[in-house]
Formats: C-alpha cells, structure tokens, sequence
C-alpha cells in the first residue's frame, strides 16, 4: 500500500497567510521565528495559525509591559467599595508584566474624569471606567478606543460605544423587573416613589424607565413619576424624599431606589410608615440590605454582581495582549434577586 502523502508545509502557510492578511514570507518569518515583523504583523499571523489550528508551538506575541488604567469615582456605597475590593483582590494573579494604575476620582469631578482619560506618559492597552454618559466623556473614550485601547465600562453603559465592552447588568430590564416586583407586592393603591443616585449615569435612567414602563402598562392602581427624584447615593436626601412624599398626603404604596443611600430611606419608613406596609426594592445585598430584608422593611434586592463585573473587565482588556481568555458572553450580565429566604449569610463587604 503506498503512503498517504504528506502535506507540503507550504500549503498550511499559504492558509495562515490568506487568514492574516499578509505574505507567505511574513507567515515564515513569524512561525519559524526568523527576521523582524512588525507586532501587529506577528499577532495576526499567531491568531490565524491559532485559528486554524497548527499543529505546532507557536511563538509567544506578548512583549513589553501591559498598562491597564481603573477608574472610579469617589463613591462610599456598599457597591463601589464591594466593586473595587473585587478588583484588588483579582490584581495579584494578574501576570508580572501586567501594571495596573488605578485613580479614584471625585464623584462630581468630571473635569478629573476627562483629564485622566486622555493619553498617559506610558502607552495604556486598557481602561476599565465607571462613567456618566456625557457627549464629552463620549468623546474622550471614543479617542481612546480610536488609540488602540480596550475600553470596559462597568455599572453603567455609555452611548456610541459599539467598540467598547460593557460587563454590567442590563439596566434596563432590572428597573422593569422592578416595577413588576412592585406591582405584584405593594398591599394598596397609591404612587411609588422612584429615588435614583444621578441622572447622567445612563443606568439609573434605564432603571427609572424601566420600572415606570411597567407600572403604567400593567398596574394602573399605581402612578410614578416618569423622571426620579437624584439623591447621590446620599442617606440625607434619601430620608428628605421619603419624608415629604409622606407629607404630601397621598398614600405612598411602594418605593423603587436605584442607588445607594438605604439608611435614609430606612429611617423614613419607620417614622412615617407605622401602619402601613410599604413595598421597598433596591439594589445590592449590602449587610444593612441584608438586615431590612431580615426584618420586613425591605421587600426585594436586585444584585448586580460586582465581583462578576470585576472579573470580566478585566479580561476584556487582558484578552487582546493574551493574557486572559476572552470574556464569555456579549451581553450584559445577568442580575439576581434576593428576598429574606434566600439571601446568602456572608458579609458583602470584606474585613
């Protein structure tokens, strides 16, 4: 019987060539590790040969250091502080080469926001950012996309930013859910008060909406107002809005708070809702969420998964120099609900 063949080396070049969009020789060079090619040459020529599965070692792409940029702002929510712990503590088992800068910006601060998000002194591959949804910080993270980085947002989504990937739950849906959870608890007829943290994060507004949405499709017994009331994550401003709902005189049936900010809120009830049951939904299973739900104040929490959103960040803006796999998935993350049977007994924050 004669041999099958052997396949011409040749031939699989000609492959890994047509894939990568350059020459045989370059596919030589790179493969066989001879004469200089350009990085972006070379990773090409790597990715196809990956692509096409070659059987052979194939030569490491990676070189120089990796600068990833974290920005966040000043914010002292349980969720920002679980968020950033999640970061910290995934950054030791990052490779030696990865450096990561990580600034902490003031929350109103958004001149601080744009200036960090300019070019650095050292070449940055990736940014991971928290950010309002401006027509200047769309701008500026459009310029850096434009530059070659890879851009993850968390938390809240930006507009105009096909290229840029977005790890958070889809906002959008949770405020819909919210206002179905709302429309089947809430014990009366009334308003539902709709409290969020600021209006230019794009999330509270998807959040808001969503919620209104629902309760004026499905629970007519139920009104709202279509814009909510901002608080800033502040407990003040979140006990002052409950509080002259209240006095208002009209029944207050249930509460929908996006954002931060439940001390307030929590203070409110007890001074003003003494006879009746007002239906509260919120967001993060903080430890004071966790006891409101352990004693009937707080009725449903919306968890956004902070430490998921850490880790898919990060690979996404790992994944380009091959340093983490690529995040599974292109859509949002998914969000969990918890309610006082099923809330998990470990502290939200560490330490």
């Amino acid at each position: 019987m004669t041999a099958p063949a052997r396949r011409k080396k040749t031939a699989r070049f000609i492959e890994i060539a047509a894939a990568a969009g350059v020459s045989v020789a370059t596919v030589d060079r790179v493969l066989n590790e001879r004469g200089s090619v350009s990085a972006q040459s070379r990773a090409k020529v790597v990715a196809a040969a990956r692509e096409l599965a070659v059987p052979r070692l194939l030569p490491d792409t990676r070189h120089g250091l990796i600068h990833i940029d974290i920005l966040l702002p000043d914010n002292r929510s349980p969720f920002f502080q679980r968020l950033r712990q999640a970061l910290q503590a995934a950054l030791p088992m990052l490779d030696q080469r990865v450096v990561v800068h990580q600034q902490t910006l003031g929350e109103k601060d958004d001149a601080s926001l744009l200036r960090a998000l300019r070019p650095r002194p050292y070449r940055r591959q990736g940014l991971i950012v928290a950010a309002p949804d401006t027509p200047a910080v769309q701008l500026a993270l459009q310029a850096a996309i434009l530059r070659g980085e890879q851009v993850a947002l968390v938390v809240s989504n930006v507009a105009g930013l096909p290229q840029a990937r977005y790890v958070g739950i889809d906002n959008h849906a949770a405020g819909r859910t919210a206002g179905l959870l709302l429309g089947r608890l809430c014990r009366q007829s009334g308003r539902v008060l709709l409290l969020s943290s600021r209006p230019d994060y794009r999330g509270h507004l998807e959040r808001a909406s969503g919620c209104a949405e629902v309760l004026a499709q499905d629970f007519p017994h139920l009104q709202c107002d279509q814009v909510a009331t901002a608080t800033h994550d502040d407990a003040d401003r979140c006990h002052a809005a409950v509080s002259l709902a209240f006095k208002r005189g009209q029944p207050i049936a249930g509460i929908y708070n996006s954002g931060a900010g439940s001390p307030g809120i929590e203070a409110a009830l007890r001074r003003h809702a003494i006879h009746d049951k007002v239906c509260w939904v919120t967001h993060e299973l903080s430890d004071d969420h966790r006891l409101y739900l352990q004693q009937g104040l707080l009725d449903v929490v919306i968890d956004q998964n902070p430490d998921g959103q850490a880790i898919k960040a990060l690979q996404h803006v790992l994944s380009v120099a091959e340093q983490a796999p690529a995040a599974a998935g292109a859509g949002p993350a998914e969000f969990r609900l918890y309610l006082a049977e099923n809330m998990s007994a470990q502290p939200y924050l560490i330490g």
